[in-house]
This record gives C-alpha cells, sequence and structure tokens, in this order.
C-alpha cells in the first residue's frame, strides 16, 4: 500500500447480489385533500408541450438517457366514494365502483410513455405501485391524510389497492408486479393527539407492524380471488430500513407464516439522518431483511424513495450504502420530476433530475446528471460485484455484466473537499479498456479519454466532489 492513495478493489468475479435495477417515480398528487377543489400536479407535465414532454420522457427513458428498470407509482386516495362499496367476500370486486382516471392522468401518461420507449429500446420495466394514502372515510377521523384506519373496511382497503393493480394490468397493459400497502406507516409522530389531518404534509396513516402482517394475509387473499395472483404484496415502506428494523416491522412479518410466504419482496424508503432526534435518523442497514431472508432467501429488496441529497456526489455515495449495507437489489430515489410550487410548506426533499415550473419550462438540473453516472450501467439481469476502498470519503460501485449483453462496470465516488488519487486493482474484467466519462462540480457527465489497465491495475485522479463511471469495453 502506496502512502497517500487510496487502494480500491473491484472484482467482477465476487457477486455480492442480484441486481433488478434503478428506478424512477413521477408523483402527481401528494397533499390535496379535494381535488376537485384543488387538483394539485406535482410532476408537472400538465404545465408543458407534448414536445417538451417527449424531451422529458427521452432524458429518462431513451437509449441515451437514465434508462431505468424499475417504477414506483403512487395511488392517492380519490378512487373510491363511500356511496360506492363492494359486496362482503374477498372475490367481490365491481371495477364500476371506481373511477381510477381522474386523478392519474399525467403518472399514467408518463408510464405509458416511458414503458413504450423502454420496449422499443427492448427493454423492460418492472412496476410497483405504492398506496399513498386511504381514502378519508376509510379512517376513525373520516379525514384525508388521517392517523387511523377504521377496521370495519380493512377488507374494502384491500380491494380499493387491489382493484387499482387490476386497472392498470388490463386498461393501461402495465407490467405491475408489487403492492406496497403504506407511505411511512410507522412514523406514529406525524400526528395530533385525536389524530386529525395534518397540514402541509404528503398522504399517510398509522400502521402498526403487527397489522401490516394480518393485512398483508388479506390483501394476498384479495389478489388470488380476483385473478391477480402475479401481484405480490410487500410490507409497505417505512422511512428507512432502522425503523423497519427497530419499530418490530421485520419482526412481525417473520414470526407470521402466512405474511412470511405471501410478500413478494421486502421495501422500505432509505432515508437517512444524523444524530438521535433529527427527522429520518436512521442508517443503512439490513438488519431487519436478514431477518426475513433468513425464512425466506430468495426475496429481493428494493429501496423505495430516497433523498438525492445535495444533487451532487453524496447522492451516488448514499447508492452504495443502500446497496453494500441494506443490501438492497434496487434503488428508486424520490420524485424525480418536480414542480415546487406544487408542495406546500416546502418539500424536505428538493433535490431531483429535472424541476418544472409554472410557466411550462424545465431544467435538468445536476441530479440528471449524478443519476445518470449509475442507472444506465447498473441494468437489470446483472449483479452488484463486490469492491473496497480505503478511504471514508471515496467509495465504488460494481455491475458485473451476469450473462446480459450489458458491460460490466464501475463507478468511483470521492464526495471530498480534495482530489483523491486512487490506486485501483480490477479483478475478473474480460477488457482491459474502459470508456470513462464524469460528473462533478464543472462536468456534466463529461467524456473523458479511454482509460486501460496494465496488469489489472490503474491510477486516476478523481476532482472533489466528483462520480467516475468506467465502462469495460466489449
Amino acid at each position: 500500500m502506496e502512502c497517500g492513495l487510496v487502494n480500491t478493489k473491484i472484482d467482477f468475479g465476487k457477486k455480492e447480489r442480484d441486481w433488478d435495477g434503478f428506478g424512477f417515480n413521477y408523483v402527481q398528487l401528494s397533499q390535496t385533500v379535494d381535488f376537485d377543489r384543488d387538483p394539485q400536479e406535482y410532476g408537472g407535465f400538465s404545465t408543458l408541450t407534448e414536445e417538451k414532454r417527449q424531451e422529458i420522457l427521452g432524458l429518462v427513458f431513451g437509449k441515451n438517457g437514465l434508462k431505468p428498470g424499475l417504477i414506483k407509482m403512487f395511488f392517492d386516495p380519490f378512487h373510491q366514494t363511500e356511496n360506492h362499496l363492494n359486496k362482503p367476500g374477498a372475490g367481490n370486486l365491481d371495477q364500476g365502483n371506481y373511477d381510477h382516471e381522474k386523478t392519474t392522468r399525467w403518472v399514467r401518461y408518463f408510464v405509458r410513455e416511458g414503458l413504450r420507449m423502454t420496449r422499443e429500446d427492448n427493454r423492460d420495466l418492472q412496476i410497483l405501485i405504492t398506496l399513498y394514502g386511504a381514502p378519508g372515510w376509510m379512517t376513525m377521523q373520516k379525514q384525508v391524510r388521517a392517523r387511523d384506519l377504521d377496521p370495519q373496511y380493512h377488507e374494502e382497503l384491500a380491494k380499493y389497492m387491489a382493484s387499482y393493480a387490476k386497472f392498470l394490468k388490463e386498461h393501461d397493459g402495465f407490467p405491475i408486479r408489487y403492492i406496497s400497502i403504506h407511505n411511512e406507516g410507522e412514523d406514529y409522530t406525524r400526528w395530533p393527539e385525536d389524530g386529525g389531518s395534518v397540514e402541509n404534509s404528503d398522504y399517510n396513516a398509522y400502521w402498526k407492524p403487527e397489522f401490516v402482517a394480518g393485512f398483508i394475509n388479506l390483501l394476498s387473499r384479495v389478489l388470488a380471488a380476483n385473478g391477480l395472483g402475479d401481484v405480490k404484496p410487500t410490507p409497505g415502506e417505512t422511512s428507512n430500513w432502522t425503523r423497519f428494523h427497530n419499530y418490530g416491522y421485520a419482526d412481525a412479518i417473520a414470526d407470521d407464516e402466512p405474511a412470511l410466504n405471501a410478500i413478494g419482496l421486502i421495501t422500505s424508503h432509505g432515508f437517512v439522518g444524523g444524530r438521535t432526534g433529527e427527522m429520518w435518523h436512521g442508517d443503512h442497514r439490513s438488519a431487519g431483511s436478514d431477518l426475513i431472508r433468513a425464512k425466506r432467501p430468495e426475496l429481493h429488496s428494493w429501496v423505495t424513495s430516497t433523498s438525492w441529497s445535495g444533487m451532487d456526489a453524496r447522492f451516488v455515495y448514499e447508492m452504495h450504502g443502500n446497496i453494500y449495507s441494506a443490501k438492497n437489489n434496487g434503488i428508486i430515489p424520490w420524485a424525480g420530476i418536480q414542480r415546487p410550487s406544487q408542495w406546500r410548506g416546502g418539500d424536505p426533499n428538493p433535490g431531483n433530475a429535472i424541476q418544472i415550473d409554472d410557466n411550462g419550462s424545465f431544467e435538468v438540473r445536476d441530479g440528471y446528471y449524478f443519476y445518470r453516472q449509475v442507472c444506465p450501467v447498473g441494468q437489470p439481469g446483472m449483479y452488484a460485484a463486490h469492491t473496497s476502498s480505503t478511504d471514508e470519503e471515496t467509495c465504488a460501485i460494481a455491475f458485473a455484466s451476469n450473462g446480459t449483453k450489458n458491460p460490466n462496470a464501475f463507478i468511483l465516488v470521492n464526495t471530498g473537499s480534495e482530489e483523491k488519487k486512487f490506486d485501483l486493482t480490477v479483478l475478473g474484467n474480460q477488457n482491459n479498456r474502459c470508456s470513462v466519462y464524469r460528473t462533478g462540480k464543472t462536468e456534466k457527465c463529461a467524456a473523458l479519454p479511454d482509460a486501460v489497465l496494465e496488469n489489472s491495475r490503474l491510477r486516476y485522479t478523481a476532482p472533489p466532489g466528483s462520480v467516475t463511471t468506467f465502462v469495460e469495453y466489449q
């Protein structure tokens, strides 16, 4: 080991875990309590011309864009009214009781066009839908964004979820794979003492760990009874992996055999903070997933929302934590396209890839370019390969081809305020030449000269705050 160098090792021959891909999330409704009076459209496509929408879609789904393999679709509390109830029984689901189009125009447009572009490039998507919040009349407080779900409507809520999945599969032809049953439902501190609606909040309800396990069983029965046996429940989405573990959600599922057998995917958000008492305090840990995988080792795990950080190298550094420490098989960041005027009180996660204003214009932000350093090279079907790096301000992420048409690739991250000199050892590669591109404080996916390994070694100097991607020649 030479002093002053960051000794970094990439070993494509050592598999860490299967990789399902990176993802994207377009959010249409997030806060409004009355869509007729206040038709919120947070994603912003409604303000744009069709030409600009297609330009953005190309940036995301095009062959030279991000090329995500995963999509998350929130669904809101306004698809069903109290005077349109189904008859009791898991198999009694009347699609005529729902309006799945009124509040979902733009998120469905985004996914429909994205799916078309993806398939034109001989790729495909896996789609997860997440209940953002239950209809207000399904809560004890009879309010949108209220805390407590009314037990008399638990089966009706399961049908609410199944109905939207059925609509998206049959009406839109979307490849729906999973239903995530709640959004940050562990965070019981959000509500006033009476459990009423919270001002300037997104949609949530409180989901206790034991209730999550029981509802997974209920939803699984409802899905199977309505011809949706190929759509699997997930445990919902706690704020981070620390809470999934510490708050008892993993235990509740691991200890409930029917729920354990019913889930198709492990899910959580990946928001992490600093000291105790700060919002989203936590870390990237796999302890909760490990409890479940001890009994079902084949299950994959996705982080279904995570911060864009400062739209900088730290954003990619946190992905390293979600892959190698939280042991995820896929990552979907929080809303990648945002219209800031539509988030009341100021969005606590203002980073994004593309920002849209109210006048029909959009800006491609730094978050897009940092995401492009990892998203296109970590394609579905590859695997995350082993890496190590001897400096806490740096990390390395690697994806091995794994028999796909995608080349081996690795990413070096320098979050420090000074340049870092890397002494790289790269094992298990098929070609010693790599194309290279970099995003940093002054560069945006800038092409660099090819890198050539000599005896599996390479010296490379990374500027401060930079992410560099090396893609092996095929």
